[in-house]
């Protein structure tokens, strides 16, 4: 194994050391997990939004996104109603012990990127780093295709 390749592990390793650490640190400290700070701080953001916007423009399986949604709902950090407009619809909102907790938890993860100051070719290339790591890494059979909504560039690049 060359220099690259374990510079490239050791990076690999780290981020995911990170991340678990974070998740582990927001399940202890606030008693829910990283996905679910993040749905909340997304919901937040765009609040009230219905349950099927928010499953579509996240790259999660619908079920992982119901469950996440089910224990916010469950600790009083969301509520949700149903549509007045679309009786089938879901409407989520955050409560005001959810906006307590957003307030207080750390800002990290994936969903920083969403307030972040980064030029937007830092990000491309951040995009493009993963799209190689799940590639390289030999993940893309299980990579779970991107949205309709991405960059029509990166679409193009995966398809090659």
């Amino acid at each position: 194994m060359g220099p690259a390749a374990l510079r490239a592990i050791r990076s690999w390793v780290r981020l995911d050391r990170a991340l678990r650490a974070f998740d582990a640190e927001v399940r202890r400290g606030f008693g829910v997990s990283g996905l679910q700070l993040a749905l909340l701080r997304i919901l937040a953001e765009r609040s009230p939004m219905r349950l099927a916007e928010l499953r579509r423009s996240l790259v999660l399986h619908p079920a992982t996104v119901g469950q996440a949604v089910d224990a916010l709902v469950e600790a009083g950090l969301c509520e949700r109603a149903r549509d007045r407009e679309d009786g089938r619809a879901w409407v989520l909102s955050v409560t005001p012990a959810g906006r307590d907790l957003i307030a207080r938890a750390p800002l990290a993860g994936p969903v920083r990127l969403r307030s972040a100051r980064v030029s937007r070719s830092r990000l491309d290339r951040l995009a493009t780093a993963l799209e190689d790591a799940i590639d390289l890494f030999g993940l893309a059979r299980w990579a779970p295709p991107l949205p309709a909504t991405a960059d029509p560039r990166e679409r193009r690049r995966r398809e090659t």
